[in-house]
């Protein structure tokens, strides 16, 4: 099959497992996908591929097509700017050292956060292993998860607006590349970059245009527009940017199981977005719906 297959139904390019910060397995997340009557979703877990195997083997038993990707975390400045990238060599040796910098960044800040909160709070380091899965990329989330079963607070959502909130002091930042650096690698191994939720703090707070521009210049494919934190005047200014550089838009869930309010399908991205990204990435391939 090609990229030119018709989908049995809408396309979410944007969703977490455990293997990051959702609360489901990559196998349930698909399952998930299929009962929503997804046609297509891809798994974009943080600086991580280790779902893949389990979330492709999955999407062949259930019949949808699988796009594998990833939620790069990047830095631009004081802004924390993901990028989504579908498609790429999961074994490019550059995009494995970089993401595996920023998740030993993550886990050290992590680490260092709890001796924070444990000044104050009855909390450890094995309550929030406790709340991973082997191989997940740690991070405030499972902290957040981890005060949640101590009690100290009642869900993941109120953790980030009390305790983990930056006001309170025990916030701490972690290691991200720049923007530029992480088109480049993901261009390089024929993946296929996208902006995540670009406006969510409106026109005014995105990337400034001449930053954007050198993104272009440097492979950077689109921007995802249709998410439910992306507010209304940074969708216009959005869409002026895509038709001024070329941009495709595209629309997802962003969900991460019970972890956030976000439904899968809440937001998805057009067939012909979804084909010209799959005609665009050369690192890997899709797991088609009706593949053996």
């Amino acid at each position: 099959m090609s990229g030119d297959m018709l989908f049995r139904g809408p396309s979410d390019l944007h969703t977490h497992s455990r293997v990051s910060d959702g609360t489901e397995s990559p196998s349930r997340l698909i399952r998930e996908a299929a009962a929503a009557g997804l046609g297509a979703v891809a798994l974009t877990d943080h600086d991580s591929t280790a779902g893949w195997h389990e979330a492709s083997g999955e999407a062949r038993k259930q019949n949808i097509t699988f796009i594998p990707g990833m939620e790069f975390s990047t830095r631009f400045g004081y802004k924390s700017v993901h990028l989504l990238a579908y498609l790429f060599d999961p074994v490019s040796a550059d995009l494995v050292a970089e993401t595996a910098r920023i998740r030993e960044s993550r886990l050290k800040r992590a680490e260092s956060i709890v001796r924070r909160i444990g000044v104050d709070y009855a909390l450890n380091w094995d309550d929030v292993l406790a709340q991973t899965t082997p191989g997940a990329t740690v991070g405030r989330p499972h902290i957040a998860d981890a005060l949640v079963a101590r009690g100290h607070v009642p869900t993941r959502g109120e953790a980030f607006s009390g305790i983990l909130h930056p006001r309170n002091g025990y916030y701490l930042p972690h290691y991200a590349p720049d923007p530029l650096l992480a088109v480049t690698l993901v261009r390089r191994a024929g993946g296929v970059p996208v902006i995540a939720h670009p406006a969510t703090r409106g026109r005014d707070a995105m990337i400034d245009e001449e930053h954007l521009s050198k993104l272009v210049d440097a492979g950077l494919f689109g921007l995802e527009i249709d998410h439910r934190e992306n507010t209304a005047d940074g969708k216009v200014r959005l869409r002026e940017l895509a038709d001024k550089f070329g941009l495709v838009l595209t629309g997802s869930s962003d969900y991460h199981g019970a972890g956030k309010p976000n439904r899968l399908g809440e937001n998805t991205t057009p067939d012909a977005v979804v084909r010209a990204i799959i005609n665009e990435g050369t690192g890997s391939k899709p797991v088609y719906a009706g593949e053996n």
